[in-house]
Formats: C-alpha cells, structure tokens, sequence
C-alpha cells in the first residue's frame, strides 16, 4: 500500500459560478484517521465525490491508493469502504442479512461473509441484534450497521461523510469508541468529513481545515494549536462588567473573550501577553483572584481560521 494513499494536485470542481471545491493540493498518509474540517457547505461533500470518481473534476486531478480519480474510478469503488449522506441500509432486512447483501455485492465467498459479518457485529455489540429487522432500531444503532457494512470486504480506506451529524452526545461517544477500535484493529484509513471539532479532536491524527472550497491548513490538532500559538487565560475573580468585556475586545491583541461561568476567558493573538490586560482590568474595578494560561483548543484555532479567511 502507498504510504500517501490520497493525493490531490489543484484539484477544483465548479457548479456554474460557485468554485465548490477550489484549487485543493492535499497528501493523506495511510493508517490514520484525517478529518476533513469546515462548515456546512465548505465543500467537505463534494472533495469524497471527486476522490470517489463519482464527479468529475473541472481541473486538477488526484489519486486514490495509487489509482486516477477520473480514469480509475471502479477499482477505487472496489478498494474502498464509504458512508455518505445515507446509511444505505435496506430497512426491512434484519442486520445480518443487510451485511450479507453487501458481502455478495462485493462478491466474497459464503464463509467469509458469515465470519466477517460475526466479527463486525460483535465488535460493534450488535451481534445479539442480528435477527432483528433494521427498520426497528434507533439511529445510533444503523449508523454503526452502515459503518460495519462499509468495512465488510476489508478496505484499506473508507471515507464517512458527518457519520455523528444529528446524534446526542453519548451515542457520538459510543461510535467515536467503536470507530478507533475499529481503525486500530484492521489497520484501515479513514477520511473522515465533519464539522464537529470535539469529534476531530478524538479522532483525528491529522485534520485539514477547508472553507468555501479552499484548504486554509493541514497538519496535527497539536501542530494546528501550536501554529497559531494562541494561548488562552482563564481569569478568575469578580466585578467583571461589561464595561470591562468592551475595552478587551477593543483592544488589537485580543482574538477573542466572553464571561464563562463567571470566569473571563481571553484568547490572545500570537506573541501578546496578558500583562497589560490585567492591567486593563484592574484600572477599571475587576478584581482578580487567579490566573491560568493555556494553549487554545482545536476549536479555537478553527473559529481563528474562519474569521481570518473572511478577512
């Protein structure tokens, strides 16, 4: 296998004027979960259509696991496993037979299907639901059916498109858990879509961040962290007024702050300090009883990318 096994050189896709997808050069490693970040119509859904071959490209090209998007298309629908805006699930089929139907589409012989389908199932804790008509079950468990039948002819890549869009937190947790394990076990790499970043957070060994169709960076959740080097102070104390939140967002080393709890948090930009905040804050009443730095969250440095970009 290649050790990039997604590789896109100025790929770009247009519809009439809108540039969904605009001048995108991106290399994925293999064996790792890459989360592809942006918001709701950055252009996220349209990138795994290109990568599948399921659209042409206006310009650019790309390669999946060695083989060309445009010319190349049914050997990678072959090698790859992939969850999009629906499950593909047949309803009034219990689960098994569902997993069954894609074993033989994918064409693997009867016992390996009954022995791939036991391992997805019970690895997924729905083998004692195996029976069961899918039509019946909650939307948690039929995501993890559709995840398993995107992994029935082991593929060395899959790609899942908002697989979390619409869950409440515990069934996004129970399926983040499944997922790694998954991932961990088999060895294969996800190209993941989301805009969750809590999900990217936990996922992802490697993220790009894409708005209206431009890949704005790529790298590590630490890397990302660090490039901005934004750092947060979580100010505790009292007497912090909305006075006190105007002047700090007036001010030009400020990225952001809001009152959590009755805590102030301040995001600052790179290579300011919080001294002469604290200054700030003292001069106009706030009274502070502790200080504590840190490095911004994943989600931060997003939020940063996005207000940037529209500048």
């Amino acid at each position: 296998m290649p050790e990039t096994i997604i590789r896109t050189e100025h790929l770009s896709r247009s519809f009439g004027t809108v540039k969904a997808v605009d001048d995108l050069t991106l290399e994925v490693p293999t064996g790792i979960v890459f989360g592809f970040l942006g918001p709701n119509g950055a252009g996220k859904t349209t990138t795994i259509h290109l990568l599948l071959g399921l659209l042409e490209p206006t310009q650019g090209q790309a390669s999946v696991l060695g083989f060309d998007t445009r010319t190349q298309s049914n050997a990678i629908h072959a090698r790859c496993g992939a969850l999009l805006e629906f499950a593909g699930l047949y309803e009034r089929m219990t689960a098994e037979d569902n997993l069954d139907l894609y074993g033989r589409i994918n064409r693997m012989s009867a016992p390996d299907r009954r022995t791939r389908i036991k391992e997805l199932l019970t690895h997924l804790d729905l083998w004692d639901r195996r029976k069961e008509l899918v039509g019946k079950w909650s939307r948690g468990m039929k995501q993890k059916l559709a995840v398993a039948r995107s992994l029935i002819h082991r593929p060395p890549l899959v790609f899942l498109d908002e697989p979390t869009a619409g869950f409440d937190p515990q069934a996004a947790a129970a399926l983040h858990k499944d997922l790694l394990s998954l991932v961990e076990r088999e060895g294969v790499t996800v190209f993941l879509n989301t805009h969750n970043l809590v999900e990217a957070e936990k996922l992802c060994a490697r993220v790009g961040v894409i708005r209206q169709g431009k890949l704005l960076t790529v790298g590590s959740p630490d890397e990302l962290r660090g490039s901005k080097d934004a750092t947060q102070a979580e100010i505790m104390g009292k007497g912090f007024t909305d006075q006190i939140l105007a002047q700090l967002r007036a001010r030009p080393e400020v990225a952001s702050t809001e009152l959590q709890n009755g805590h102030l948090l301040i995001e600052l930009r790179q290579g300011n300090e919080i001294g002469p905040l604290v200054n700030l804050i003292v001069a106009v009443g706030g009274q502070i009883e502790e200080i504590r730095r840190g490095k911004a969250s994943l989600e931060e440095v997003f939020l940063t990318l996005m207000e940037e970009d529209k500048r």
